[in-house]
C-alpha cells in the first residue's frame, strides 16, 4: 500500500470527492430515457491529482493497491485506469488542456456492491480536473462527461442516473431525474422515514453481467413498439403483444417508470415501501436481474418491524439492497435482518446506517 504522501512525494495540487448513490426507485430505466429517484451515500470516493513532471500518467488506487502508468499519447489498460483516462480525454475534447498527471484514488464505497463506485470515481476525477484547470463545466455537463467516459473508455453501456446522482444528489433528499431531458429536482424523503442499505456479500461486475444484454433487449422492444424509447410507452398493456423475453423486459420498464412518477407526487412511507416491493418483484421476475441472496436479504428486511419495503438497488446480479424504514428504527431493523441473513453462512454487511457496537 502506498500512502498519499509517498505517491506525490509531498502534497497533491488538488483534492476532490464525490458520493456513491442508492437508487430508491427507477431501476434499469435510465438507458430507456426514463425516471429515477436516487439519493447520495455518505460513503465517498476522493481523488488527489498533481502534474506528473514527466510525459506519463501515473494512477494509483489504494483500494486495489494497483498502479497504472502509460505515456500521454497512449491509453490505460482496461481496469480502474480506463475510468480515469476517460475523464481526462473528455476534458480534452472540451478544449481543456490537461497535463500528464499523478492521480491517487481512495474510496470508502464498497466496490461491486451496486452503489456506483465507478460514477463516484468519474465525478470526483472530473471535479478535480475542473479545479486544476479552471474549466467551465457545470454539474450537469460534468455528469454527461462522466457517463461518456464510462461508455467509451470503460466499455460499459451505462445510463445517466449514476453520474447525475453523484454530481447533484445529497444524502438527505431524493433526486428526481428525467433521463431524457435531464430535468432534475430535489424532493423530500417520505415523511417519518429513513433508509437502510445492506450488501449481500456477493460482488457484482457490471460489464461482465447481463447489463448490456438487457439494454439491447429494451432497444429491440422499443423498435417493435414503434417508439424512440420505452419511456414513451405509458400503457403497460401495450407491451403484452411483444414476444418473450422482450415482453417481460418492457413490462418492468414501463411499470417502473409509473412507480417513480407516483412516488414523486408525494406518497406515505407505507405506500413508498409498497412501490419498492413491487419494484423488486418486477426486477426478479420480469427483468431477471436478481439472485437468491438479493431475494433473501430483502425478505429478511421486510420481516422487521418498522420496515416499509425493500428492493435490490443497482443493476442487480449481486451487490446491495435498499429498504425504507420508520425513522429511528433503522439500526435495530438492519442488525436483526443481518443476523438472520448471515445465519445461512453468508457474509452480508450493513452499509447504511453505520451500526453502533455497544
Amino acid at each position: 500500500m502506498i500512502s498519499l504522501e509517498q505517491f506525490f512525494d509531498g502534497a497533491p495540487a488538488v483534492h476532490a470527492s464525490a458520493p456513491g448513490r442508492v437508487n430508491l426507485l427507477g431501476e434499469h430505466t435510465d438507458y430507456n430515457d426514463g425516471f429515477m429517484l436516487p439519493v447520495a451515500t455518505p460513503q465517498r470516493t476522493t481523488v488527489a491529482i498533481a502534474p506528473s513532471g514527466d510525459d506519463h500518467f501515473h494512477f494509483y488506487a489504494d483500494v486495489l493497491d494497483e498502479t497504472v502508468t502509460f505515456q500521454r499519447q497512449h491509453h490505460a489498460p482496461q481496469g480502474f485506469g480506463s475510468y480515469i483516462e476517460g475523464c481526462i480525454r473528455l476534458m480534452e475534447e472540451h478544449k481543456v488542456e490537461v497535463p500528464p498527471l499523478r492521480v491517487y484514488t481512495h474510496t470508502t464505497l464498497p466496490v461491486g456492491s451496486g452503489l456506483s463506485s465507478s460514477a463516484a470515481l468519474e465525478v470526483a476525477m472530473l471535479r478535480a480536473l475542473r479545479e486544476l484547470t479552471g474549466a467551465q463545466v457545470d454539474d450537469v455537463l460534468l455528469a454527461q462527461m462522466a457517463q461518456q467516459a464510462e461508455i467509451r473508455y470503460a466499455k460499459v453501456q451505462c445510463g445517466i442516473m449514476d453520474q447525475m446522482a453523484s454530481s447533484l444528489a445529497d444524502e438527505e433528499h431524493m433526486l428526481f431525474i428525467d433521463a431524457r431531458s435531464l430535468e432534475h429536482r430535489v424532493l423530500p424523503l417520505p415523511p417519518g422515514a429513513e433508509i437502510i442499505v445492506m450488501d449481500t456479500g456477493v460482488p457484482r461486475k457490471l460489464a461482465g453481467s447481463k447489463y448490456n444484454e438487457r439494454r439491447s433487449e429494451c432497444n429491440e422492444a422499443a423498435r417493435l413498439l414503434g417508439v424512440q424509447a420505452l419511456r414513451d410507452v405509458t400503457d403497460p398493456d401495450a407491451v403484452e403483444k411483444l414476444p418473450s423475453p422482450l415482453r417481460e423486459r418492457a413490462r418492468h420498464v414501463v411499470r417502473e417508470n409509473l412507480r417513480v412518477l407516483e412516488a414523486t407526487r408525494g406518497v406515505s412511507a407505507q405506500r413508498f415501501g409498497e412501490l419498492m416491493n413491487e419494484s423488486h418483484f418486477s426486477l426478479r421476475d420480469d427483468y431477471q436481474v436478481s439472485i437468491e441472496e438479493l431475494d433473501v436479504i430483502t425478505a429478511r428486511l421486510r420481516e422487521q418491524d418498522g420496515v416499509y419495503g425493500a428492493r435490490l438497488t443497482g443493476a442487480g446480479f449481486g451487490g446491495a439492497c435498499v429498504a425504507l424504514c420508520e425513522k429511528g428504527r433503522a439500526q435495530a431493523a438492519a442488525q436483526a435482518a443481518l443476523e438472520r441473513y448471515n445465519a445461512g453462512h453468508r457474509k452480508g454487511r450493513v452499509l447504511i446506517p453505520e451500526l453502533s457496537h455497544k
